[in-house]
């Protein structure tokens, strides 16, 4: 059992007690309701939502709204954040929000999205990745108004009678129903057994926690659904789904991803975060202020019909959601000197004060363009190809032609006493490599 599973306890009395204190400063039906459709795709049923809240108002008592994480990776990037910005959104409108660690469930792993059964994490793998998820997502929830929750603490508690009771309740049948499983079962690609048993977890959750609303992505539908199932056997009221959109990644196509070299991890500086959100088109920037800020639907309408008028330039539109979300994760301070720093770079010429420096060896890029933009993480090495084929790579301001680069005649070999340092862009993007 984590350590963090007594902090949970407390954190969850004083989350309660916040709440109960301010639930007379709850907004009214409606204002809830259209903060919370805000970016949302699907809200399963709609009507039961409106309910909900008018019970909620009525009664004083909040509503208790679920979302769950297994501790997969250390990382989040900002596609991550969609999920838990929405959760912030319930927060501030006074409901009780539970973070789930599903560390019993990453035992498992989601087979959502998956053409195999995940390698299992070890249970030291999912400790460390649970405190690493608790840092990064109270940049954007309220620590003190926040239940974390662990799934183990009743999922690990469940006898074998229990299991197959609650196993008892799906068909293999319905479990087939689930797209991934289906494509697989159709290929004749493996399905493990365990497989089949995380959505009836997850749904299980639920019921543990009495959730009035549950938040997943799009493609965690069938998981959502089963937590319906379960509360209704327990005679629970169901649970509403709410769904929000998965983000498109800077290339404005592919979700994002960091194995596709289109992400912007949250915990990434000031500047180089400034500088992506700065690459994004003007139409994927429309997306990121809804799902990725806290600005109400309608100021973000009326900040597009700014831009459609001609009124508001949409390069300050955009350097404006840059300072939003960098300020998210950092602060006003920093978010404005990044600011300053890219508009030194690509609008008045000058070198940016905080550009990242990255440690590069000389015998893994021999100097190769390609290689040195991949080393410094500015592209994957195949998109680095394109890249500089399309004439978007420069090293030292100047755009590259060609395949490789040398360094001045006079130039000493690069050595870890001697490094070379190297300016390498890529698009409005730059990096500082020093090469040794």
């Amino acid at each position: 059992m984590p350590a963090s599973y007594h902090e949970s306890h407390a954190s969850h009395a004083r989350a309660s007690l916040y709440l109960l204190v301010t639930m007379a400063q709850f907004p009214s039906v409606d204002e809830q309701l259209e903060y919370i459709q805000k970016g949302a795709a699907e809200i399963i049923p709609l009507p039961a939502l409106r309910e909900r809240i008018e019970k909620s108002l009525a009664s004083g008592k909040p509503m208790r709204i679920k979302a769950g994480f297994d501790p997969t990776a250390p990382d989040l990037h900002l596609g991550h954040t969609v999920l838990i910005r929405k959760l912030k959104h319930f927060q501030e409108l006074g409901h009780t929000v539970v973070f789930l660690i599903g560390d019993s469930t990453a035992l498992i792993g989601d087979p959502t999205g998956r053409s195999q059964t995940r390698k299992p994490l070890t249970r030291e793998e999912i400790v460390s990745n649970s405190e690493t998820y608790k840092e990064q997502v109270f940049k954007i929830l309220d620590p003190k108004k926040t239940e974390v929750r662990f799934n183990s603490e009743w999922l690990d508690k469940l006898s074998y009678y229990d299991l197959v009771k609650l196993l008892a309740q799906f068909t293999v049948s319905q479990m087939l129903e689930r797209e991934d499983f289906h494509k697989r079962f159709n290929e004749e690609h493996p399905i493990a057994l365990h497989e089949l048993i995380y959505p009836i977890a997850q749904g299980y959750d639920s019921v543990a926690l009495e959730a009035d609303v549950e938040l997943g992505g799009t493609d965690q539908k069938f998981n959502l659904m089963r937590g319906r199932d379960l509360q209704k056997h327990f005679g629970q009221p169901q649970q509403i789904i709410l769904m929000t959109p998965i983000l498109e990644g800077l290339d404005g196509v592919q979700k994002m991803s960091k194995s596709l070299g289109n992400a912007i991890g949250i915990k990434e500086s000031p500047g180089e975060m400034y500088g992506k959100l700065m690459s994004i088109s003007d139409e994927l920037m429309w997306r990121y202020w809804t799902l990725l800020t806290d600005l109400r639907q309608s100021e973000i309408d009326a900040l597009r019909a700014g831009v459609a008028a001609g009124s508001v330039h949409p390069m300050d539109t955009k350097k404006r959601l840059a300072r939003t979300i960098v300020a998210d994760f950092h602060s006003a301070e920093e978010a404005q000197r990044a600011d300053e720093n890219w508009a030194k770079q690509f609008q008045q010429g000058s070198v940016a004060d905080d550009l990242e420096e990255v440690a590069v060896a000389h015998s893994d890029v021999l100097w190769s363009i390609a290689k040195l933009v991949r080393a410094v993480g500015l592209a994957s090495g195949t998109e680095a190809v394109k890249l500089l084929k399309a004439g978007a790579v420069s090293i030292n301001n100047v755009k590259q032609a060609g395949t490789s680069f040398a360094p001045e005649a006079d130039t000493p070999e690069p050595s870890v006493a001697n490094p070379l340092r190297v300016t390498v862009r890529v698009g409005k993007r730059a990096k500082i490599a020093v090469i040794s």
